[in-house]
């Protein structure tokens, strides 16, 4: 390879990250700039693919999803996702099935640079509809001084057994 296709390489990779980091500035300027962000890049119609770069542009590059998921009748587990395996498997679902999630309370605590947001969250098949499940996000964020990440996300649905406390209501 050339100098020149090696210098032209470097510049095209240079200048995408630029306008992602341009395009995507305002989601990360504060924990509520990046918590409506984050549901934002999930939701969306039926037959309309999701903005993974958006949502690639909230999260540190070692961010895991961790949704919960039965293992048994009366047993849930961890499934821990990078954000690729998110994709893979919740793209083409989103776009046949359209999805909407909305936060509905938030309790948030924070040390530093390190906060913690339980995000209870409603999920519905259209932006008007009758919401068909609720839970909480678990989600870690982290300010480096120049804006704020997600480090990990780690959700569980509401069940009949274990119903949204009253305080992640409010």
């Amino acid at each position: 390879m050339s100098k020149l296709h090696f210098i032209l390489i470097i510049l095209c990779s240079w200048s995408s990250i630029s306008f992602a980091q341009d395009k995507y500035a305002a989601d990360v300027t504060s924990e509520n700039a990046i918590i409506s962000a984050l549901y934002e890049s999930i939701s969306g119609p039926k037959g309309e693919r999701r903005d993974w770069d958006r949502l690639r542009y909230l999260l540190t590059p070692e961010a895991r999803l961790i949704p919960t998921r039965p293992a048994s009748e009366t047993k849930r587990v961890p499934c821990y996702l990078t954000l690729d395996d998110f994709i893979r498997q919740g793209d083409q679902w989103l776009v046949d099935n359209g999805f909407y999630e909305e936060e509905i309370a938030r309790t948030t605590e924070s040390f530093g640079l390190i906060t913690h947001v339980w995000s209870t969250y409603q999920s519905k098949w259209t932006p008007d509809g009758k919401p068909f499940a609720r839970g909480i996000n678990s989600i870690q964020l982290m300010n480096d001084g120049e804006r704020w990440w997600i480090v990990n996300l780690y959700w569980a649905a509401e069940t009949d057994d274990h119903p949204l406390p009253k305080k992640y209501l409010k």
